[in-house]
């Protein structure tokens, strides 16, 4: 179907799970819209993911309120696929109106009138509101110290699948957020020699007192916090529902076989330099994991409730050589290296975004999604409103807040004054006369 010069109230940018909630509070407010997907819908799940991936969060979390996880227990996490095609049933289940395969080219305000232009690949839409929903995983990115080594297979970690992609050798996985714990872990089980680089990172309980930490954070509140923690803006989140969830714990990968070394620092001719800062980056997230564990001890104490003990949460194992003993330097030939994982996250890209939204750095600038720039909102990112932002779940409640935000610029935008009533009432007159006549 091609697009020639059509005219929406309102265009939401991008079909994942932020577009697929926009559009669900626009259609319930009777807002007029139009969801535009370059790909297919939930796309990033499908294809920027590792072929073992699931969910952070268990089922009976990690959804919109409205429907639930077909087939799935309530506890269990959630496959990429199986993400993916929840995505897609909610999106009939509320006849989203959702065009895929368009790509969306650029959006300019329109000159000494209202609304934007908006440039795609299948012609030009006019629409008085774009709600970028396009997310934070847009462009990964590899740091500029990434070697140029021949021999050296090198992937971020949106472009890994699964072993088989890699050569023979051992790897280095630089990042131990999500990402890289999984990955590292997955390798070392299909028989490599990991290297795995752990920078800051906080380190919740995948579960504690028959509470998963998805809970955890609920009723203490973390969910709900509304700011980074100074210190806190790039620290990475270890946790994983992998094999059915369990918590990351470095020591026991490393007495697992993987190798632990400090931050990734520098490459010069085959040889990395790692920081002396391994013991530090690991005992800040053992601080992290104990300090919710007694904030989820004080709760239960505080309520009364009646969840049993867990005293071996607290139990360490003890430290292994290569935290005690750490590597600072790898020359990545003599370890047999063939192979560098980069788990080091994305950026955003808003060069086709013409409007005054960003900030110097190039970030939005919004109020809880809604932009500097009227008329233009984002959905999906990070610290949006909230912790919860970019989770499944925290996603849905912004784009609830956006959606009816718009109603009510609608109402403004709309508001006529006394002259202007009785202008519209005299026309209106006039018009039912001459049909009477």
């Amino acid at each position: 179907m091609t697009v020639e010069k059509t005219r929406i109230d309102t265009l939401v940018v991008g079909a994942g799970q932020a577009g697929v909630a926009m559009s669900e509070h626009l259609g319930r407010l009777g807002v007029q819209h139009l969801v535009l997907e370059r790909n297919r819908i939930a796309e990033a799940w499908r294809t920027g993911r590792w072929d073992s991936l699931v969910a952070n969060g268990p089922a009976w979390h990690d959804r919109f309120p409205g429907l639930e996880f077909e087939g799935l227990d309530a506890d269990a996490f959630a496959g990429k696929d199986q993400v993916a095609a929840y995505f897609e049933t909610y999106a009939k289940k509320i006849d989203a109106p959702i065009r895929t395969g368009v790509e969306v080219l650029k959006v300019e305000r329109n000159e000494g009138r209202s609304g934007f232009t908006v440039q795609t690949s299948m012609g030009l839409i006019e629409a008085n509101q774009v709600v970028v929903a396009t997310g934070p995983f847009q462009r990964p990115v590899i740091p500029p110290i990434a070697p140029q080594l021949p021999g050296i297979t090198q992937l971020h970690s949106a472009d890994y699948h699964n072993p088989r992609q890699l050569p023979e050798g051992a790897v280095l996985v630089v990042g131990a957020g999500s990402s890289g714990v999984q990955i590292a872990d997955e390798l070392q089980r299909a028989g490599k020699q990991v290297y795995l680089s752990v920078g800051a990172h906080d380190r919740p309980p995948r579960a504690y007192r028959n509470r998963d930490f998805c809970w955890w954070l609920g009723v203490l509140g973390l969910w709900d916090a509304e700011g980074v923690q100074p210190g806190k803006e790039h620290v990475t989140i270890a946790v994983s529902g992998a094999r059915g969830g369990h918590t990351v714990d470095f020591r026991k990968l490393a007495h697992q076989g993987i190798t632990l070394v400090g931050l990734t620092r520098a490459f010069d001719q085959g040889v990395v330099s790692f920081e002396a800062n391994l013991a530090e980056n690991i005992a800040r997230g053992d601080e992290n994991y104990l300090a919710l564990l007694d904030a989820a001890d004080d709760y239960i104490a505080r309520n009364g409730l009646d969840l049993p003990e867990e005293p071996e949460a607290r139990h360490m194992l003890p430290d292994p050589q290569c935290l005690t003993q750490p590597i600072l330097e790898l020359d990545l030939a003599k370890a047999g290296v063939t192979s560098i994982i980069w788990a080091t996250g994305y950026s955003t890209d808003y060069s086709w975004l013409k409007v005054d939204a960003f900030k110097p750095d190039g970030k939005p600038q919004h109020q809880r999604g809604v932009s500097r720039e009227p008329g233009i909102y984002f959905v999906g990112l990070p610290w949006l409103s909230r912790r919860g932002s970019a989770f499944i779940w925290g996603v849905w409640h912004d784009a609830r807040h956006i959606a009816e935000h718009i109603v009510k610029q609608r109402t403004y935008f709309d508001y006529r004054d006394a002259a202007q009533r009785e202008a519209a009432a005299h026309c209106d007159s006039n018009v039912q006369k001459l049909g009477v006549r």
